[in-house]
């Protein structure tokens, strides 16, 4: 996300032209994650996906979406967590992934965040400002939706392509105006600003957004019972917090995990907890159907009026799978 996708017929031609099998369990799988903050980091810190899965897992940080996109295209990852604009982009170039489990619907854990002094007090004050965010991230998808539902032309601000890490660093020094961006970076710079809107209020002016986990169509053709498993600890660790949010997040063991994985602070966890939307098993199975094909449609064609993809799928459908959530018991 902050670069855009570089040569990226050639990594989906180099992804296809890989041998349809992966490496036999007893090797690594390669995880990429990335700093969402939600109930899966819990057995990622305690290794419970290697116990369940039999399997050594090499974790893998990404700072973008469209950095662990290059990563899934190359080969170098089996399985990803990414947004759903990343997906929405990624299927439209006919990368060879599916979507297979989603870790939350995203909240008030992402928002538009305009710096004091930039003065920015309404979003019409935008037009002509300096604004970060991570290109073809769910954050730069909402902040275009965003402009379009306030009347905003987007060519009349000054969108800046930078990195969660970069956004940060460039909002102390003065740099930027305002940035549409996720936890940890998120919570560095609300201090010192005014939220203009969340990804909550977007997803209700008809553009919601996901954090999800994808996996290379090859590597789950191969080993299914891997995916199915690593689906189910997800599962079990989202239907954990769903029994007792309060709980879950008054539980410092669990909120110094999350913090230590995503390098957030503490209150910052807990309020990305609070900021999005967990689901359980059967909402999933029925998420992952049509609705969520529709979503991603839906994203891919905003998109590509915006100029950030080429062309559309006739059918997002190969891109989402329900099976390994309903697999996985």
């Amino acid at each position: 996300m902050a670069k855009p996708f570089p040569s990226f017929r050639l990594l989906v031609a180099a992804a296809l032209s890989l041998a349809a099998g992966f490496a036999a369990a007893a090797d690594a799988v390669t995880v990429g994650y990335q700093t969402g903050i939600d109930p899966t980091k819990i057995p990622q810190a305690d290794g419970v996906y290697e116990k369940a899965t039999g399997s050594r897992i090499a974790w893998r940080k990404f700072d973008s979406g469209a950095d662990l996109i290059a990563a899934l295209a190359s080969g170098d990852v089996a399985i990803g967590n990414i947004g759903s604009s990343p997906l929405a982009a990624a299927a439209s170039r006919g990368l060879p992934i599916e979507t297979f489990l989603v870790a939350d619907e995203i909240g008030a854990a992402e928002a538009l965040v305009a710096r004091n002094g930039s003065g920015i007090a309404t979003p019409r004050d935008l037009v002509g400002k300096k604004v970060a965010v991570p290109f073809v991230s769910t954050t730069h998808y909402s902040l275009l939706a965003a402009l379009r539902h306030w009347g905003v032309d987007p060519a009349r601000v000054k969108i800046l392509n930078l990195r969660p890490g970069e956004i940060a660093a460039a909002w102390q020094r003065g740099d930027i105006d305002a940035a549409y961006v996720w936890d940890p970076a998120l919570g560095r710079i609300k201090g010192g600003g005014k939220v203009l809107t969340s990804s909550a209020e977007v997803a209700k002016w008809g553009a919601p957004t996901y954090d999800i986990w994808v996996v290379r169509k090859d590597f789950a053709a191969a080993h299914p019972e891997f995916v199915a498993r690593f689906a189910k600890v997800s599962l079990d660790a989202i239907a954990g917090y769903l029994a007792d949010p309060r709980a879950f997040a008054a539980n410092a063991g669990h909120i110094a995990k999350i913090s230590r994985l995503t390098g957030a602070a503490a209150p910052d966890v807990v309020a990305g907890l609070n900021g999005n939307r967990f689901l359980s098993r059967d909402e999933q199975a029925a998420l992952l159907q049509s609705p969520f094909v529709a979503a991603v449609g839906k994203t891919a064609a905003f998109l590509k009026a915006q100029g950030k993809v080429e062309t559309l799928q006739p059918d997002y459908g190969p891109y989402v799978t329900n099976r390994f959530v309903k697999t996985a018991r």
